[in-house]
């Protein structure tokens, strides 16, 4: 899930759209998962391929800043880049 920074994630929501109960991950799981620690999660080049919902209220700017790798470490992308780089599903978050 990446979504605005004003805006806190609709659990109900991501769990209706992906059929399943969801939890918070904890570090050990993100990092097995995508190959980077929580705080540096990047929205791409993770160990597997993952489902994305991107938060709709991203698409309202024009410049997005990520994780890079690292917790000390962001890039630049529009939100169209962010979309096509992650194949991500557009949701309403809040």
């Amino acid at each position: 899930m990446i979504a605005s920074g004003a805006n806190r994630m609709n659990e109900k929501r991501i769990a209706a759209l992906m059929g399943e109960d969801i939890c918070k991950a904890d570090a050990d799981y993100v990092r097995e998962h995508t190959g980077f620690a929580i705080g540096g999660v990047p929205p791409v080049g993770h160990l597997e391929q993952i489902l994305t919902f991107i938060d709709e209220d991203l698409l309202q700017f024009r410049e997005t800043w990520a994780a890079a790798g690292t917790p000390h470490a962001l890039f630049k992308l529009s939100p169209e880049d962010l979309l096509r780089a992650t194949s991500g599903k557009v949701i309403a978050v809040r």
